[in-house]
């Protein structure tokens, strides 16, 4: 058995076999003509009564053959080997689905899985260690993280984690865009404020950083260095003040994820990439390559040969290479570090951004699938009914850091995994502070202490849960609310996979959501204590797993699993 796969999906892959053997019987027994058998695919159907899963591989099959469904259908469930299954029964549904009736035994092998993988419960080995760098926020250090950050942090961080649950070797990474004119404009912005500190008139250059973390950057810088540093020559000023204002702002920038409980493994220079002359090379292998031409003093790459709309200026005509060179030298940086694949998680003012990057590095020499671009769209915060659209600090924006401090850690990951990353989403402030079952990460929580707090009364009753599932009389558990949530939880680690491939970290907020609500319906049809010792031990067990998949899922989001609330 291969243990690399949850229990749930060795009980998928023997059901797919025995279709694939039951074509390959009824061909050779002449029920079905020869023909390119599909793809055979499980879905769970909508209802319960329609069985555990269904195919509907025999409809595909009576479209390439001109046949009727049914009719396929009947010749494989005829030809299909059932001995030695968990398979119960097998129906013909609709215009030709085939409907998987299975026992509980399987049920009975994934409890034990929970109960003995404890807190790596969900993990599998589907990615085989393949190599992915995850890139995510990288935000300009010229201000304070912002809500879009927030909730591409959010994304980032919980996608990183299962895919690593789906056996992958991730890496996160912050770019830190420590050079070009953004950077150069922060460095005269505090400059500005400085003075202005000191008494002196002077504006704010225009398109400057107006926020107020400003006043307090130039309060610090003045603190430090005292009123000497902005006696210094023009050049040597600007790069101390440069250097300062980037490496205060990454410092905050650094501090502010750590308080959303992320922690990067690598935060990559700009500026040191740069020095190393990559961004120059980049441009020379493309014009060796034949990618490239001048026109109009300028230095063109060849985009729309990979599917762009218009050709992109490399290098501009007065010799400054335009910000594309780079983003496309760091790139190419990634997959030179030996990483098998890239995701890049984005805002929403770079949709058209992801063609000529994908080209580019094509054009290198890289495979066309290596990098992989995530959108996360746009946040509005809401009380009541009106738009949250300033901030004091933040100048034009609010700052991740006042979001933390209204909501708090948990409220802010839950809300913003809640919708799917590609869409709009309104923050309510005041439903992420409600302490109810209004509140779904309140309510996901709360069935978590919830669970702890039958063990802390159990334990006053002086009941111990044995040592593991073979003190457990697991066919006790036979209530339609106990089967449904032992199936949820087994459901984990395919649901962990299936999400992580999907890029769809939402689907793991609703899973919980799910669980807790199939939690909530056992514990109120069936009394956990004070029935028959036996009973209450299957239930007490039931309990136990469902805590340690709620625990492991909030894990995986960021978020914590109180004990009480």
């Amino acid at each position: 058995m291969d243990e690399s796969l949850s229990v749930l999906g060795q009980v998928k892959r023997d059901i797919i076999q025995r279709i694939a053997g039951a074509i390959a019987r009824a061909k050779d027994r002449g029920d079905l003509p020869g023909y390119v058998a599909p793809e055979i695919k499980l879905e769970t159907p909508p209802r319960p009564e329609q069985g555990d899963f269904a195919t509907g591989v025999a409809m595909a099959i009576a479209r390439e053959i001109k046949s009727d469904g049914r009719s396929v259908a009947g010749a494989i469930v005829k030809n299909l080997s059932l001995d030695d299954s968990s398979i119960l029964r097998v129906d013909i549904a609709g215009p030709g689905f085939i409907n998987f009736f299975l026992g509980t035994d399987w049920l009975e092998r994934a409890m034990a899985r929970i109960w003995k993988e404890g807190p790596l419960y969900g993990r599998t080995g589907y990615g085989q260690g393949k190599r992915i760098l995850l890139e995510f926020v990288s935000a300009n250090p010229t201000g304070p993280l912002n809500v879009v950050n927030a909730r591409a942090a959010a994304v980032g961080d919980c996608l990183a984690a299962l895919l690593e649950a789906s056996g992958y070797s991730v890496s996160r990474e912050f770019y830190v865009n420590d050079a070009g004119n953004q950077v150069s404009l922060l460095a005269d912005s505090l400059e500005a404020r400085c003075r202005q500190l000191l008494g002196e008139d002077a504006p704010l250059p225009e398109n400057g950083y107006r926020g107020e973390y400003l006043i307090d950057l130039a309060r610090e810088l003045l603190a430090s260095e005292g009123q000497k540093i902005l006696e210094l020559p023009p050049e040597e000023r600007h790069e101390r003040l440069k250097s300062f204002a980037v490496s205060r702002m990454v410092e905050k920038q650094r501090k502010t994820l750590l308080d959303y409980g992320l922690k990067y493994d690598t935060w990559f220079s700009e500026k040191t990439l740069r020095e190393t002359g990559a961004h120059r090379q980049v441009v020379d292998i493309l014009r060796e390559k034949g990618y490239t031409y001048e026109k109009d003093g300028a230095i063109w790459f060849r985009s729309t040969e990979f599917g762009d709309d218009k050709d992109r200026v490399l290098v501009k005509s007065d010799g400054e290479i335009t910000y594309f060179v780079p983003d496309l030298a760091y790139h190419k940086n990634k997959m030179d570090r030996g990483f098998d694949h890239l995701i890049d998680i984005l805002g929403p003012d770079h949709h058209g951004y992801v063609k000529r990057l994908s080209g580019g590095l094509k054009a290198l020499g890289y495979p066309e699938d290596a990098l992989e671009v995530l959108i996360v769209q746009t946040v509005r915060l809401v009380r009541g009914k009106e738009v949250v659209k300033m901030s004091k600090r933040g100048g034009e924006f609010v700052t991740m850091d006042e979001l933390l401090e209204e909501v708090g850690k948990d409220a802010c990951r839950f809300f913003f995994l809640m919708r799917s990353p590609e869409s709009h989403l309104d923050f309510d402030l005041d439903l992420a502070k409600l302490q109810s079952s209004e509140n779904p990460v309140y309510y996901v929580q709360y069935a978590h202490a919830r669970i702890a707090s039958i063990f802390r009364q159990a334990r006053q009753e002086g009941f111990v849960l044995g040592s593991g599932p073979n003190e457990v009389r697991f066919s006790l558990l036979r209530d339609p609310s106990e089967i449904q949530l032992m199936k949820a939880l087994a459901a984990f680690p395919e649901e962990v996979h299936e999400i992580a491939e999907a890029r769809e970290p939402n689907r793991l907020i609703k899973y919980m959501i799910d669980v807790a609500s199939l939690f909530h319906s056992f514990y109120t049809r069936c009394r956990v204590l004070g029935e028959e010792k036996e009973l209450s031990a299957a239930r007490l067990y039931l309990a136990r797993l469902t805590q340690v998949v709620l625990a492991n899922a909030l894990r995986m989001a960021g978020i914590s699993a109180p004990e009480s609330m």
